[in-house]
C-alpha cells in the first residue's frame, strides 16, 4: 500500500498559537544536533500552548469529560537541524474538520534566520470511558468549537 503524504502547511488554519523553545543539552546527540525524537516533544509544547490560549480541549478537559484523545497519525518532515542552545518558535495550527478528531499542523522555525527546521502534523481521535472510538464529536468538543470558531 502506498501512503501519500498530506500537504502540510497548505490547509487553512482555523486557530493558531506559538511558543518559543530553547534547545537543551539533554535534547541533542553527540554532534550537538537535536535528536529527531525531540521534535515530537516540541510539537507537544506547541499543543500545550494552544490549550492555554484556547481553553477547553486540554488533556485534563478530555479526562474531566470522560474521554482520552490518543494520537493515531503523526507526520514529520525534517528540513534543517536545530543545535545546542538554539532558540526556535513552534507554531501550531488547528485544522477544522467535521469528523470526530483533532487535526493539527506544526512548524518549528529557527529564531536566528526564520528558516523552517521541521514541519509536521498530528491527528487525535476521541476514545470514550469504555475504550470505544467515537464516531461523533463529544458534546464538550462541539461546545469548544462553537466558542472558538467563529462560524
Amino acid at each position: 500500500m502506498i501512503r501519500r503524504r498530506r500537504d502540510i502547511g497548505k490547509n487553512k488554519a482555523a486557530l493558531t498559537a506559538k511558543t518559543e523553545i530553547k534547545v537543551r543539552f539533554s535534547e541533542v546527540d553527540s554532534m550537538q544536533i537535536v535528536w529527531h525524537g525531540e521534535y515530537v516533544r516540541y510539537f507537544e509544547d506547541g499543543r500545550e500552548a494552544f490549550g492555554l490560549m484556547y481553553p477547553g480541549i486540554g488533556y485534563m478537559d478530555f479526562y474531566a469529560n470522560g474521554y482520552t484523545a490518543p494520537i493515531v497519525d503523526l507526520q514529520l518532515q525534517y528540513l534543517r537541524p536545530l543545535t545546542m542552545n538554539e532558540t526556535a518558535t513552534v507554531e501550531i495550527r488547528y485544522i477544522e474538520t467535521e469528523a470526530a478528531k483533532l487535526c493539527f499542523e506544526y512548524e518549528i522555525r529557527r529564531n536566528t534566520d526564520g528558516e523552517i527546521a521541521v514541519r509536521g502534523s498530528s491527528v487525535q481521535v476521541f476514545i470514550d470511558s469504555e475504550g470505544n472510538m467515537c464516531l461523533n464529536n463529544p458534546s464538550f468538543f462541539e461546545e469548544w468549537k462553537r466558542k472558538w470558531l467563529k462560524r
